[in-house]
């Protein structure tokens, strides 16, 4: 299953909320994008589908490998844009919205070519 933009935006906030150190609910990740409840309902039933994620016994919100993969390539992404951009002289909430755009449409060769850029200074 090929992933969209909102199915990685879910990955990565499952991503971020996770590395706080406490269990991620459906309710959790809704807070955190601002969205309903059974807007991420649906969005969670579609990554659970795509082997993406899967919930504990608890009903707690798990990455599988192939979901973290794919949450830590988008953040990943997020992270170097946003810094690339704030280094060329955008203001950082400028550039963390820009980065959030472009991430998800970016090539993996110019993101490459961007990263190695930015890792080289």
């Amino acid at each position: 299953m090929a992933l969209q933009e909102s199915g990685e935006m879910y990955l990565e906030t499952i991503l971020i909320l996770s590395g706080r150190g406490k269990p991620v609910r459906s309710v959790d990740v809704g807070e955190y994008m601002g969205y309903s409840k059974p807007s991420v309902s649906r969005a969670v039933g579609l990554l659970k589908n795509g082997g993406y994620v899967v919930t504990d016994p608890d009903g707690y919100l798990l990455l599988t490998e192939e979901g973290r993969r794919a949450a830590e390539k988008i953040y990943e992404r997020h992270n170097v844009l946003t810094d690339f951009f704030v280094e060329l002289g955008v203001d950082h909430e400028i550039a963390a919205k820009d980065a959030c755009r472009i991430e998800h449409i970016i090539s993996d060769e110019t993101f490459d070519a961007i990263k190695s850029r930015a890792t080289s200074d």
